[in-house]
């Protein structure tokens, strides 16, 4: 059985649905968060809003694109119990507009780490899985930096909070990682081809502990004198899942043990294609079916081709998309719990 020490998985990651109003507006998500990732569900503007404790609130950076970390006081502050918007027609806070934030916890604004090479800001939740690293780069292949998890990471996602041009979001998934030579590198907001850029990890080898990971010289991750944030992530039994499937494109399609009944589900095919987010707020019921895309401005789609269910135990494909249940097709994962298969209470998880 999939015990875990985490009975309440909320209590650590939600989704949140609200609606804009240009006044003030407080969110009360269920939890206190160290990191809101906002977007629009009903129109194509604005772009996804990812606000952090330990970058400072207000200031945000765009899944969907490589610009420089922005300052908008008309985002939001991250406070007791969830999030504060202002009026103004702020871009996450327009009348009209339905809005998604997903939001995780970490462990406040974050502390100093020496375990690296490079000296990190970290915001650890080690129960969970989760931190927050902020640090500057030195564009030196094999350069460390402390990420404190206590564990493994599973997924790294890297923004350089400076640089506009050519700085994408790297991606480090284990499901897609092969070897040093092979890392098989994702980009956040890019649909193309998993990238062998040996340069975003280290070019000469890799390091990736349960105590710090290394660099290369990517821009993107280790771009000289430049501010970098890291979201990372390390597998928690009953709380999340990290790994890869194959399509068989049938409604009858492949089936994803996670462990839990999912609460969200991120996917990537590895040949190059969009990601895609469901999450248990905005698809209540099954066959779960609207999606929003981390590199794309686009509002809440889907249908039948975008069709899954949210399992006690995982996750069942339902659809013929090649984008996500290609024939043959690989594709990565991460997915959070709503509620562990068994807990530590003994009461097992229902089907929904």
């Amino acid at each position: 059985m999939a015990y875990t020490t985490i009975n309440k998985p909320s209590e650590y990651f939600n989704t949140h649905l609200y609606s804009g109003n240009d006044t003030t507006n407080n969110q009360q998500v269920g939890l206190t968060p160290d990191l809101v990732w906002v977007k629009c569900r009903n129109n194509a503007v604005p772009s996804h809003y990812i606000v952090d404790k330990v970058r400072g609130d207000r200031k945000y950076i765009s899944s969907n694109a490589t610009t420089a970390e922005q300052t908008d006081s008309n985002t939001f502050d991250l406070v007791s119990g969830g999030f504060n918007l202002d009026g103004g027609n702020g871009w996450t806070n327009l009348t009209g507009r339905n809005y998604v934030s997903w939001n995780w916890k970490a462990n406040g604004a974050g502390v100093s780490n020496t375990d690296g090479s490079i000296t990190s800001t970290v915001s650890a939740n080690t129960t969970s899985g989760f931190s927050i690293v902020s640090y500057i780069g030195n564009a030196t292949d094999g350069a460390t930096v402390g990420h404190g998890l206590g564990a493994n990471p599973a997924m790294i996602i890297f923004k350089n909070r400076i640089d506009s041009s050519s700085a994408k979001w790297a991606v480090y998934h284990k499901g897609a990682f092969v070897s040093q030579a092979d890392p098989n590198i994702l980009y956040l907001d890019d649909a193309g081809v998993e990238a062998d850029d040996t340069n975003v990890l280290g070019g000469s080898s890799v390091t990736l502990n349960s105590t710090v990971f290394s660099l290369g010289s990517y821009n993107g991750s280790n771009g000289s004198s430049d501010n970098i944030i890291a979201y990372c992530f390390a597998e928690k039994k009953g709380f999340s899942k990290f790994g890869r499937y194959i399509g068989n494109a049938n409604t009858n399609g492949t089936f994803i043990y996670t462990g839990f009944k999912p609460a969200w589900f991120l996917i990537r095919p590895t040949g190059g294609g969009q990601w895609f987010v469901w999450d248990n707020k905005r698809n209540p019921i099954n066959e779960a079916q609207q999606i929003l895309s981390p590199e794309s401005t686009s509002a809440e789609g889907g249908g039948a081709g975008s069709a899954i269910d949210f399992l006690s135990n995982g996750i069942k494909m339902r659809n013929i998309d090649g984008g996500i249940n290609g024939n043959g097709a690989t594709y990565i994962y991460m997915a959070f719990a709503s509620e562990p298969l068994v807990g530590t209470n003994n009461i097992p998880a229902t089907a929904r």
